[in-house]
């Protein structure tokens, strides 16, 4: 089941897109604001961390059509704004109503009459009734209609690198009661995102099914890649030379032997190389890596090379490169 902060979440809202938007649409969308937020491109700025994380939760969830199918369908009951709580003791009913239709999807049956007990609950509600179903039990659980209460989930953090997080790893953690426990992080996971462990919580108080563990995951920037969904991306520097005569250079992977790349006769500055299938790899594909190349300016010439460069201002074309800035720009 879908962690029970998604009914305060609007994923949607966050990402700045509708409901019906498709995969492709919602990947660019993804990746423009990824390259805005990102903490590389915002050094020191907290608050453009914590946006890269919210949007990276949220299209980590929105990007997986189970997970996206299931968020909405929670979205939708709590679209009513009712909320139940446990004896008082703050969210957590609507925990306990969709445990009764089981968990992880299917894990127990409910007939048709649970599910007109549940409505029918909630429309007593507006007449301060809970009926004979009794939410708010001294346990926080709900009794009557859907069985023994669900057991409370467990939250956990881990700080993984770069490299865990594209590859995947399975990693030992330790439970609030000093147990370890290990938690598979799936291939290509990403900062912010969390993990669930169904089943692993704590147990009913009378018996129903235990709760989860959840774990919340941060990554840990790396020096020289940055991720946007599953590519790969790298800033490459090049000389003036080899940007306006062409040029094969070397680029990095993650984890890997360099590749050799052609920078093509007049190349600009900020150009993208691709290079297929040198991304993150997982289950649902593989991604490449971007290469962008950036001129490098030297910042010291011996008087030769100066002497050269000043030859080759001379004969260089007197075109503006400017010009076409000023024009637009004067309307």
């Amino acid at each position: 089941m879908a962690s029970q902060d998604w009914l305060d979440k609007d994923f949607y809202k966050v990402l700045g897109v509708s409901k019906d938007i498709g995969d492709a649409d919602l990947k660019k969308t993804y990746r423009k604001l990824a390259r805005t937020y990102h903490p590389d491109s915002n050094q020191g700025d907290a608050a453009a961390e914590a946006k890269f994380k919210e949007i990276s939760e949220a299209y980590s969830v929105l990007s997986d059509p189970e997970q996206r199918k299931e968020y909405d369908q929670i979205r939708a009951m709590g679209a009513g704004g009712a909320r139940f709580t446990a004896g008082g003791q703050g969210a957590g009913g609507f925990e306990d109503v969709f445990s009764m239709f089981g968990q992880g999807r299917g894990t127990r049956s409910q007939s048709t009459a649970d599910f007109d007990d549940i409505f029918r609950m909630f429309n007593e509600q507006q007449g301060g009734s809970f009926g004979s179903g009794r939410f708010g039990q001294p346990t926080g659980g709900f009794r009557g209609y859907g069985g023994p209460t669900r057991g409370a989930d467990v939250t956990a953090r881990t700080t993984i690198d770069f490299l865990t997080a594209t590859r995947g790893e399975t990693i030992t953690l330790q439970g609030e009661d000093g147990k370890p426990f290990k938690v598979k992080i799936p291939a290509g996971v990403s900062d912010g995102q969390k993990i669930r462990l169904r089943g692993r919580g704590r147990p009913s108080p009378d018996g129903g099914e235990h709760g989860d563990i959840v774990v919340a995951v941060t990554v840990r920037p790396h020096p020289v890649f940055t991720r946007e969904g599953l590519n790969l991306r790298v800033t490459v520097p090049i000389t003036f030379t080899e940007a306006v005569l062409g040029a094969t250079i070397e680029v990095p992977t993650l984890g890997g032997e360099p590749v050799k790349l052609r920078v093509a006769p007049g190349t600009p500055s900020g150009r993208v190389l691709r290079v297929k299938g040198r991304g993150v790899e997982t289950a649902k594909g593989t991604g490449d890596l971007l290469a962008e190349v950036q001129v490098a300016v030297p910042s010291h010439l011996d008087d030769a090379a100066r002497e050269a460069l000043e030859r080759f201002q001379a004969l260089e074309p007197k075109e503006n490169p400017r010009g076409d800035l000023m024009a637009k720009a004067r309307g």
